[in-house]
């Protein structure tokens, strides 16, 4: 028997037509790309696939993600770009050009009333670590793995204030219902 996910009020069969379907990029906006960049990097491994300039528009959006191995990833900057939109599990920066020089400049981080985009996760192999990984990193904390009514959840905040949790991947067996 194949998994055929949960049943719940609202969900549809699967269509044949969604073959092949797959979430391949989530978006935010970012002030600084030189700041979101480097936290992106530094704090969690992520390497830009490609970067993609809009001249004519004043935007530029860097894709990152977390590579396991770099073998398949084509030089080519053209067959890159291809490459880069059949992955998995990107994140998309996207930087509205003179951003950075607007001082009181922020974008909504989605937790702020009204409440609306949440927050984007990493699993990672080591909960503990990883925390003593963010704070040798000065990460900002919205909470630690300690603290509050779920356990064994962090959250943190990246350069633009979005919420990011981390979790580990084999303690969340017991969440929910």
């Amino acid at each position: 028997m194949s998994f055929q996910g949960e049943q719940h009020s609202g969900v549809a069969p699967v269509a044949p037509q969604t073959q092949g379907f797959r979430l391949n990029h989530t978006m935010l906006r970012v002030k600084d790309p030189e700041r979101a960049l480097a936290f992106y990097s530094k704090v969690f491994g992520m390497q830009v696939l490609r970067r993609l300039d809009f001249e004519e528009m004043q935007f530029s959006l860097y894709f990152l993600a977390n590579l396991e191995s770099s073998d398949n990833v084509p030089e080519d900057s053209q067959a890159r770009t291809a490459w880069t939109f059949s992955q998995k599990g990107l994140l998309e920066l996207t930087h509205n050009w003179g951003t950075e020089d607007q001082q009181d400049f922020a974008y909504h981080d989605g937790n702020a009333e009204p409440q609306g985009f949440g927050h984007i996760c990493f699993s990672v192999p080591d909960l503990e670590a990883a925390e003593a990984w963010f704070d040798e990193h000065e990460v900002t904390f919205i909470k630690r793995a300690d603290q509050g009514k779920m356990k064994d959840v962090i959250f943190v905040k990246d350069a633009d204030g979005y919420w990011i949790e981390v979790i580990q991947a084999d303690r969340m067996a017991a969440m929910g219902d």
